[in-house]
């Protein structure tokens, strides 16, 4: 049986290597930018928010395996949630990386993102599993006035 380690890298690299909804969304209603000045990474989150359900999303952008992956399993997660359930979703994955959440505590909701809770070991790779999701909050709040920065 592989080791849950190599499992998740395996999740993390398929994403990253075949990231899901990577396209600009020409319906979208709303979009935010993101940029990790740390980095470089930058992402560009859309969204076609009808009757406060997240009807499709998609995303942009260029950032490193953890970046990417993070966005793609972002979209994943949030298409057919309600604004508040997306909301929701950001506060429990950001608690997981940030460790706000107890080691190996369950994460109730969380599914396949869960693979991403190493990160908390890495401070400085949190801001790249984030960076998406702080992103997909600014276009959920209708703030595209400034990019999201991770500082």
């Amino acid at each position: 049986m592989p080791d849950l380690r190599e499992l998740y890298q395996e999740v993390i690299l398929d994403h990253q290597k075949r990231p899901r909804n990577f396209r600009r969304l020409e319906e979208a209603n709303r979009a935010a930018e993101g940029y990790n000045p740390l980095c470089g990474d930058r992402v560009n989150v859309y969204l076609d928010v009808q009757d406060g359900v997240v009807r499709n999303v998609g995303f942009q952008g260029s950032g490193c395996a953890i970046s990417t992956a993070s966005a793609s399993m972002m979209t994943e997660s949030v298409k057919g949630k309600t604004e508040a359930e997306a909301k929701a979703l950001f506060e429990r994955f950001h608690d997981l990386v940030t460790g706000k959440s107890a080691p190996g505590a369950a994460a109730p909701g969380l599914g396949k993102l869960t693979v991403f809770s190493g990160v908390r070991d890495y401070p400085v790779r949190v801001k790249c599993a984030t960076l998406a999701w702080h992103t997909l909050r600014a276009a959920l709040e209708g703030n595209d006035k400034e990019p999201v920065a991770t500082e």
